[in-house]
């Protein structure tokens, strides 16, 4: 059984007061939707002081990125580890934007995976095709490929204790929105990745991450394969972020989403 999981991706956004306000507006919010799992993802130097403020709440924190390794001379990059201790569970790997403005390529972005795991974090490994790759209809060929790489390095078994979450890049940013079907043809076949092992097909999470909005979660969330979303711009607002949560729930009660 598959519970929804919805993420708040907040990029590099944000200041002291935003931080404030917005947390403290979700959590005033969060507790409509327990059977959810709801996700702040803010950048680097917020983490620790919302650490804090999450105490004593359902409320997950995860980060944007991580380094492979525990410790070394690398300069302006932050570990596994060091995210732990701050009290992270999650954290993303292999965003979109990691790959193309920081050109992070398919075996370092395996390697922070692995990394991840090591210190108990849970991965959500983001993939995605751009718009030129739909158009040439290698969209599945691209995701295999992304998926693939770390399945070489860590086994599959390892997607036990991960999530995924498909990007269409070209819907990231843009206000274009993968339509409801086309969304969940891709995750279907993300799952039919993992067909051989088939209790892990059918518990693994897989999100939608392209422009998601108040007004479009629930028919998204609607699809049988789509477990929740990886949130970006909207989830800067405490009251569209949980407007999506809500959509979740909606979801979840028309039978779409399971919370247990």
């Amino acid at each position: 059984m598959r519970k929804a999981l919805i993420a708040g991706n907040w990029k590099m956004h944000g200041s002291h007061e935003l931080v404030q306000t917005l947390v403290e507006g979700i959590k005033k919010g969060a507790n409509h939707y327990s059977d959810l799992d709801i996700l702040l993802i803010p950048p680097f130097p917020y983490l620790e002081r919302i650490h804090h403020t999450l105490a004593q709440t359902p409320l997950l924190l995860g980060a944007q990125n991580l380094y492979f390794g525990t410790q070394g001379a690398f300069t302006g990059e932050v570990s596994g580890a060091m995210l732990a201790e701050v009290g992270c569970k999650y954290v993303l790997i292999g965003h979109s934007e990691r790959r193309t403005i920081f050109h992070e390529d398919l075996s370092l972005i395996a390697a922070k995976f692995k990394s991840a795991q090591e210190v108990n974090l849970i991965p959500i490994l983001c993939v995605g095709e751009t718009k030129a790759e739909r158009e040439a209809g290698k969209t599945e060929s691209i995701i295999h490929t992304q998926i693939e790489s770390v399945v070489k390095l860590v086994g599959m078994s390892a997607f036990k204790q991960a999530v995924i979450a498909y990007e269409p890049v070209w819907a990231i940013g843009t206000g274009l929105t993968a339509t409801p079907d086309q969304a969940q043809e891709v995750h279907a076949f993300i799952r039919r990745i993992f067909q051989n092992q088939v209790d892990l097909a059918n518990t693994m999470r897989i999100l939608y991450g392209g422009s998601v909005k108040a007004d479009n979660a629930k028919t998204l969330f609607d699809m049988p394969d789509i477990d929740g979303g990886l949130i970006g711009g909207a989830s800067l607002d405490a009251v569209s972020f949980l407007k999506i949560c809500e959509g979740a729930k909606q979801a979840k009660e028309s039978g779409a989403l399971c919370t247990k």
